[in-house]
C-alpha cells in the first residue's frame, strides 16, 4: 500500500509528465510590460548594441494591438547595416533555456527585424536568432566578437505590422527554434557553453514591438 507521502509525490510528477515539465524546469519569468511606464526605457533591462551606428534607443510604448496594450520597441531609426540594438534582461542568466516572445516588425528601410539572444556574455558574444519581414526568412547566428556567422536557417513568410511568435531553446549544445508555434529546425554548436543573459535583439532601423516575453531555465 502507497503511503500518503508516496502518493503526493507520484501525483505530482505524474502531473509534470502530462504537461511536458520537467522535474529540472523552473517556473517561466514572464516580463511584466503592463507594469511599464510607457515613454520610458524598460525597467529591469540594459542597453546595449553590437556593431556600429548611433546608440541603440529602448522605450516602453502604448500599442493597443499589444496583449497588456504596451510593448518593449526598439525605437532608433539609424540606417547602420551592421548595427544590432540589444536589451539585455537582467534579472536571469541561464545556460539551458526556453524562451519565447512575440513580435512585431513595425518599420525599416534597411531591415525589419526581431529577435532573441542568450548566452549573451557581452554585447559582442551570443547567440541570436531572428525574423525578418523584408527578407521573409528566420536565421540563427553566433556572434563572436561582434563578428555575425549564421548557423542554419529558414525561409518562411514574416508578415510586417503583424504579431509573430519566436522561440529558441537551448539544451547542451542543441538549440531548437521555432515559429508561430512550429518547430522550424534544429542546430549544434559549442561555441558558448557557459550561462549568460537573454536579450532582444533588433538590426539597423528597424522599429520592432516586443510583447508576451517568457524565459524559462531549464536547469
Amino acid at each position: 500500500m502507497r503511503t500518503p507521502f508516496a502518493v503526493l509525490v507520484a501525483t505530482v510528477l505524474g502531473g509534470m509528465l502530462m504537461t511536458g515539465i520537467s522535474a529540472a524546469e523552473t517556473p517561466a519569468t514572464r516580463i511584466d510590460i503592463a507594469a511599464m511606464p510607457a515613454g520610458a526605457p524598460p525597467p529591469g533591462f540594459a542597453v546595449a548594441r553590437t556593431g556600429n551606428g548611433a546608440a541603440a534607443e529602448w522605450r516602453v510604448v502604448d500599442d493597443p494591438t499589444a496583449t497588456a496594450g504596451k510593448a518593449i520597441a526598439q525605437t532608433s531609426k539609424d540606417t547602420t547595416d551592421y548595427r544590432f540594438p540589444l536589451a539585455v534582461y537582467q534579472a536571469v542568466a541561464a545556460k539551458n533555456v526556453d524562451v519565447a516572445v512575440r513580435f512585431k516588425a513595425v518599420g525599416g528601410t534597411v531591415d525589419q527585424a526581431g529577435g532573441i539572444a542568450l548566452r549573451l556574455t557581452t554585447p559582442d558574444d551570443y547567440y541570436v536568432v531572428r525574423a525578418n519581414a523584408l527578407e521573409d526568412n528566420v536565421r540563427f547566428y553566433r556572434v563572436v566578437k561582434g563578428r555575425r556567422q549564421e548557423l542554419k536557417g529558414a525561409n518562411i513568410k514574416v508578415a510586417g505590422n503583424q504579431w509573430h511568435t519566436l522561440g529558441l531553446r537551448a539544451e547542451g549544445e542543441r538549440f531548437t527554434v521555432s515559429f508561430d508555434g512550429k518547430t522550424l529546425f534544429a542546430a549544434d554548436d559549442k561555441t558558448f557553453a557557459d550561462a549568460g543573459k537573454v536579450g532582444l535583439w533588433t538590426k539597423a532601423d528597424s522599429v520592432t514591438h516586443f510583447d508576451g516575453v517568457s524565459i524559462t531555465p531549464l536547469d
